[in-house]
Protein backbone atom coordinates (compact mmCIF):
# COMPACT_ATOMS: atom_id res chain seq x y z
CA UNK A 1 0.00 0.00 0.00
CA UNK A 2 1.25 3.06 -0.81
CA UNK A 3 0.31 4.86 2.67
CA UNK A 4 1.92 2.45 4.84
CA UNK A 5 -0.46 2.72 7.79
CA UNK A 6 -3.70 1.16 5.82
CA UNK A 7 -2.21 -1.88 6.83
CA UNK A 8 -3.09 -1.13 10.35
CA UNK A 9 -7.13 -1.20 10.26
CA UNK A 10 -7.87 -5.03 9.50
CA UNK A 11 -4.75 -5.95 12.07
CA UNK A 12 -5.77 -3.55 14.48
CA UNK A 13 -9.81 -5.05 14.78
CA UNK A 14 -8.78 -8.93 14.54
CA UNK A 15 -5.86 -8.24 17.49
CA UNK A 16 -7.90 -6.16 19.96
CA UNK A 17 -10.85 -8.92 19.26
CA UNK A 18 -8.63 -11.47 19.58
CA UNK A 19 -5.95 -9.73 22.24
CA UNK A 20 -6.67 -12.17 24.83
CA UNK A 21 -5.33 -14.85 22.38
CA UNK A 22 -2.46 -12.78 20.47
CA UNK A 23 -0.19 -10.29 21.32
CA UNK A 24 -1.42 -7.09 19.72
CA UNK A 25 1.68 -5.22 19.57
CA UNK A 26 3.37 -7.55 18.08
CA UNK A 27 0.51 -8.05 15.67
CA UNK A 28 0.91 -4.35 14.98
CA UNK A 29 4.60 -4.23 14.39
CA UNK A 30 4.25 -7.33 12.11
CA UNK A 31 1.86 -5.74 9.76
CA UNK A 32 3.83 -2.46 9.19
CA UNK A 33 7.27 -4.07 9.17
CA UNK A 34 7.54 -5.07 6.17
CA UNK A 35 7.46 -1.84 4.49
CA UNK A 36 10.86 -1.86 5.86
CA UNK A 37 11.96 -2.78 2.56
CA UNK A 38 10.50 0.29 0.53
CA UNK A 39 11.17 2.76 2.89
CA UNK A 40 15.03 1.81 2.74
CA UNK A 41 14.26 1.91 -0.74
CA UNK A 42 13.34 5.15 -1.40
CA UNK A 43 15.23 7.00 1.70
CA UNK A 44 18.62 5.48 0.19
CA UNK A 45 17.65 6.16 -3.15
CA UNK A 46 18.69 2.48 -3.84
CA UNK A 47 18.88 0.76 -7.34
CA UNK A 48 16.51 -2.13 -6.14
CA UNK A 49 12.49 -2.72 -5.91
CA UNK A 50 10.10 -1.54 -4.48
CA UNK A 51 8.23 -4.72 -4.00
CA UNK A 52 10.94 -7.49 -3.17
CA UNK A 53 11.97 -10.43 -0.75
CA UNK A 54 10.22 -9.09 1.98
CA UNK A 55 7.56 -9.19 -0.13
CA UNK A 56 7.32 -12.61 -0.74
CA UNK A 57 6.10 -15.49 1.60
CA UNK A 58 9.31 -17.12 1.53
CA UNK A 59 10.89 -14.36 3.40
CA UNK A 60 8.12 -12.64 5.15
CA UNK A 61 7.37 -15.90 7.22
CA UNK A 62 10.72 -16.08 8.44
CA UNK A 63 10.52 -12.61 8.83
CA UNK A 64 7.82 -12.93 11.10
CA UNK A 65 9.35 -15.21 13.28
CA UNK A 66 12.37 -12.86 14.11
CA UNK A 67 9.96 -10.05 14.63
CA UNK A 68 8.09 -12.09 17.00
CA UNK A 69 10.59 -13.33 18.86
CA UNK A 70 12.60 -10.14 19.72
CA UNK A 71 9.24 -8.82 20.93
CA UNK A 72 9.08 -11.24 23.69
CA UNK A 73 12.49 -10.33 24.56
CA UNK A 74 11.36 -6.72 24.13
CA UNK A 75 8.49 -7.61 26.24
CA UNK A 76 9.33 -6.40 29.68
CA UNK A 77 11.03 -3.45 28.55
CA UNK A 78 7.82 -2.27 27.57
CA UNK A 79 4.84 -4.22 29.31
CA UNK A 80 3.72 -1.48 31.19
CA UNK A 81 3.30 0.48 28.22
CA UNK A 82 1.57 -2.01 26.66
CA UNK A 83 -0.52 -2.23 29.65
CA UNK A 84 -0.64 1.27 30.55
CA UNK A 85 -1.94 2.00 26.73
CA UNK A 86 -4.60 -1.31 26.82
CA UNK A 87 -2.71 -2.95 24.35
CA UNK A 88 -2.26 -5.85 26.48
CA UNK A 89 -4.19 -8.12 28.97
CA UNK A 90 -2.97 -8.02 32.44
CA UNK A 91 -2.31 -12.01 32.34
CA UNK A 92 1.43 -13.18 31.59
CA UNK A 93 1.44 -15.07 28.23
CA UNK A 94 4.03 -17.26 26.06
CA UNK A 95 5.65 -17.07 23.44
CA UNK A 96 3.30 -18.31 21.18
CA UNK A 97 0.79 -15.26 21.09
CA UNK A 98 3.80 -12.86 20.01
CA UNK A 99 4.89 -15.73 17.00
CA UNK A 100 1.39 -16.13 15.56
CA UNK A 101 0.86 -12.60 15.69
CA UNK A 102 3.49 -11.80 14.15
CA UNK A 103 3.14 -14.55 11.63
CA UNK A 104 -0.77 -12.96 10.74
CA UNK A 105 0.85 -9.46 10.60
CA UNK A 106 3.48 -9.68 7.84
CA UNK A 107 1.50 -12.63 6.04
CA UNK A 108 -1.49 -10.26 6.17
CA UNK A 109 0.84 -7.82 4.76
CA UNK A 110 1.73 -9.45 1.71
CA UNK A 111 -2.27 -10.49 0.94
CA UNK A 112 -3.11 -6.82 1.06
CA UNK A 113 -0.12 -5.71 -1.10
CA UNK A 114 -0.35 -8.71 -3.66
CA UNK A 115 -3.47 -7.56 -5.95
CA UNK A 116 -2.52 -4.26 -5.71
CA UNK A 117 1.10 -3.99 -7.02
CA UNK A 118 2.58 -6.19 -10.30
CA UNK A 119 6.12 -6.15 -8.96
CA UNK A 120 5.41 -8.18 -6.47
CA UNK A 121 5.90 -11.93 -6.38
CA UNK A 122 4.25 -13.48 -3.02
CA UNK A 123 5.31 -17.32 -3.84
CA UNK A 124 8.59 -16.43 -5.47
CA UNK A 125 10.49 -18.04 -6.57
CA UNK A 126 8.01 -18.07 -8.69
CA UNK A 127 8.49 -15.08 -11.09
CA UNK A 128 4.27 -14.10 -11.25
CA UNK A 129 2.30 -12.65 -8.63
CA UNK A 130 -1.26 -14.57 -9.54
CA UNK A 131 -2.89 -12.59 -7.17
CA UNK A 132 -2.08 -9.34 -9.00
CA UNK A 133 -6.04 -7.67 -9.10
CA UNK A 134 -6.08 -4.19 -9.53
CA UNK A 135 -9.68 -4.01 -9.72
CA UNK A 136 -9.37 -4.84 -6.23
CA UNK A 137 -7.34 -1.40 -5.13
CA UNK A 138 -10.46 0.55 -4.18
CA UNK A 139 -12.02 -2.47 -2.10
CA UNK A 140 -8.99 -3.02 -0.18
CA UNK A 141 -8.38 0.58 0.47
CA UNK A 142 -11.60 1.31 1.77
CA UNK A 143 -11.49 -2.05 3.67
CA UNK A 144 -8.25 -1.10 4.97
CA UNK A 145 -9.76 2.47 6.13
CA UNK A 146 -12.99 1.40 7.66
CA UNK A 147 -11.27 -1.55 9.79
CA UNK A 148 -8.93 1.34 11.22
CA UNK A 149 -11.93 3.38 12.27
CA UNK A 150 -13.91 0.46 13.66
CA UNK A 151 -10.29 0.16 15.34
CA UNK A 152 -10.05 2.51 16.60
CA UNK A 153 -13.87 2.73 17.58
CA UNK A 154 -13.22 -0.58 19.03
CA UNK A 155 -10.18 0.68 21.38
CA UNK A 156 -12.05 3.65 22.34
CA UNK A 157 -14.26 1.19 23.90
CA UNK A 158 -11.83 -0.31 25.83
CA UNK A 159 -10.97 2.89 27.42
CA UNK A 160 -14.38 3.58 28.13
CA UNK A 161 -15.15 0.27 29.78
CA UNK A 162 -12.19 0.93 32.33
CA UNK A 163 -13.23 4.46 33.00
CA UNK A 164 -16.34 3.01 33.56
CA UNK A 165 -15.05 0.32 35.93
CA UNK A 166 -12.73 2.68 37.59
Amino acid sequence: MPFTPFHLGPVFVFGLLLRKWLHLPTLLVASVAVDIEPLLVLVLKLDYPLHSYLHTFLVAIPYGVAIGYAMTYLEKLFNPLYKALLLEESKSIGKKPFLIASLIGTVSHILLDSPLYEDIYPLYPLKANPLYNPSLTLPIYHFSMWTLLIGALLYLSLWIVKAVKS
